[in-house]
């Protein structure tokens, strides 16, 4: 039975989850509030990818390992399966895409209003030039931020998250995978951007009961951000 209709779903599994990601947002908070001023060149750093990467490998070993000691059936609760239509879901998944563009778009503008605030700036780890001394470090930042955090990310919020809380309601499942995806990341400012990308790719998920369109789409938002940060268009 598919993750997505089953109507049925172990309440000790998404109280152990509900735990893990709530200790990731008191994490990232912690850290925000610590005062530590993030370095300015983090991507070109290789302790920045391979600190992320032992991270990444964490919460997924954490996340598989509460699907099977719930006796879950991992293709199915982490929806590891292709989607029926290839074209609908890219249709989809573009337009999720331009969806999230147009939110940043209106946040940016409603936050020109109060001041000088970016939520890309607020996160700070987005280098804002290109420095080709040091191309391979931003190379390894590249594959980590656009092929390993999607995916990781996707499986942990979209996939088990989401399939957990659908029982209790699709549109109750997106709202609270995508606003407990965006307080992980630990911001104030880009809060309200990062739930409402959480709930669009939510939604995406939905559409097209597979986790690989919103793995697509999370890899092409987040290598865009990079290529066009050091490319000086933004």
């Amino acid at each position: 039975m598919d993750a997505t209709t089953s109507p049925r779903r172990p309440r000790g599994a998404l109280i152990a989850w509900l735990v893990f990601v709530g200790i990731l947002t008191l994490l990232s908070y912690a850290a925000r509030l610590s005062g530590t001023e993030t370095p300015d060149d983090l991507a070109y750093r290789y302790s920045t990818s391979i600190v992320a990467l032992i991270q990444y490998w964490i919460i997924l070993a954490v996340v598989v390992g509460i699907a099977l000691v719930s006796r879950l059936e991992l293709r199915s609760v982490l929806a590891l399966h292709r989607p029926k239509s290839w074209p609908r879901s890219i249709g989809f998944t573009v337009l999720a895409l331009l969806a999230i563009y147009a939110a940043a778009v209106v946040y940016e503008q409603v936050l020109s209003i109060f001041g000088d605030w970016s939520p890309t700036d607020e996160q700070g780890l987005v280098p804002k030039e290109w420095d080709s001394r040091r191309a391979g470090a931003f190379v390894a930042f590249f594959l980590v931020v656009t092929f390993v955090a999607p995916a990781v990310e996707e499986l942990t919020y979209r996939g088990l998250g989401l399939s957990l809380l659908t029982p209790y309601g699709a549109p109750l499942a997106i709202l609270v995978t995508g606003v407990l995806f965006g307080a992980a990341h630990g911001l104030l400012v880009a809060l309200p951007v990062l739930a409402i990308f959480g709930i669009v790719v939510g939604w995406l998920r939905v559409r097209t009961n597979s986790i690989y369109p919103p793995m697509l789409l999370h890899a092409t938002f987040n290598g865009t951000a990079l290529l066009v940060s050091v490319s000086g268009v933004g």
